[in-house]
């Protein structure tokens, strides 16, 4: 699998700063449109910052997550309270941004409403994963009742409810992940580069969700730093 490493966190947000804006502005080239998809956490809201300030045809771009806690936008955990906060602003503040929580707090008329909007969305141009310490991607968390629908359903989003994390989640489901045209998985840190390289080949997604998007599963590509 295309491997990446970085000496620092600050080489691996411009290269990935670069990466994904090359790949929005061919997109804009090529179809008129773009769309990106980000994650949630501290390891890339520095890269979040860096992106705001590239000169892009923002407005050509639909922007959104790949998961959400299933809180208001306001709550300090939201990660579209984050993504506004820190994206959708300066150069970026003209993308259109796709929300996983419009109808909060109804679960049954939000996943309806997100449903069909994801649904219709072409094969997304670029998406941003992270991982956390438990293997993790996203809202599939292998602690969750829900993780073998989430790694199989062909439908665009899941709600989840992990026992190892605070709040139900919103996230897009792998297959839905998966349907792009580029993947990358942002890895910051050396315990959970530790855990990566430990993760096998062939380990049953439903205990290691992000190995459904690396080799010989996937083809999102690995970009890590200490």
């Amino acid at each position: 699998m295309p491997d990446f490493q970085f000496a620092t966190p600050e080489a691996l947000d411009e290269a990935l700063r670069l990466a994904v804006s090359e790949r929005l502005q061919k997109a804009i080239d090529l179809r008129g449109s773009a769309t990106l998809v980000l994650s949630g956490g501290s390891t890339p809201q520095a890269l979040y910052r860096q992106l705001a300030e590239t000169p892009l045809r923002w407005d050509c771009v639909t922007v959104l997550l790949a998961d959400d806690r299933w809180v208001a936008a306001d709550h300090e955990d939201s990660n579209e309270g984050m993504l506004r906060r820190l994206l959708l602003q300066g150069e970026a503040a003209s993308a259109y941004f796709l929300s996983l929580c419009p109808g909060y707090p109804d679960v049954q008329a939000n996943l309806e409403i997100v449903e069909a909007q994801v649904s219709e969305l072409p094969p997304f141009d670029a998406v941003l994963l992270g991982m956390g310490l438990d293997r993790h991607t996203a809202s599939l968390f292998p602690c969750s009742e829900q993780i073998t629908e989430a790694l199989a359903t062909s439908a665009s989003v899941v709600m989840t409810r992990p026992t190892t994390a605070p709040h139900q989640r919103i996230s897009l489901s792998r297959t839905r992940l998966a349907n792009c045209r580029w993947g990358a998985l942002h890895i910051v840190g050396n315990d959970k580069v530790r855990v990566l390289k430990a993760i096998e080949p062939d380990a049953p997604a439903v205990t290691a969700p992000v190995s459904a998007f690396l080799p010989p599963r996937g083809s999102f590509e690995v970009w890590r730093s200490p």
